[in-house]
């Protein structure tokens, strides 16, 4: 029987991380190109992800525009 890898452990691809943090690939693929997220792995051509950086990521890129319609 093979353990279970922990969810922080799983793996996703852009289009699976884009749906996650209910924003589209292309949003995921510019969190990489200005470095908030990097990949942790590689399938084929494909970047992997962890679930908890891209959420991490969409935080960071959030927060501003919020702090801003509050002030």
């Amino acid at each position: 029987m093979t353990p279970l890898l922990p969810a922080s452990d799983t793996l996703v691809t852009t289009a699976m991380a884009a749906r996650e943090a209910a924003v589209t690939p292309d949003a995921v693929r510019k969190w990489v190109q200005l470095g908030r997220l990097a990949p942790a792995g590689r399938r084929g051509r494909a970047n992997l992800f962890r679930l908890e950086d891209v959420f991490a990521a969409e935080r960071a890129t959030r927060r501003p525009r919020e702090l801003r319609t509050l002030a």
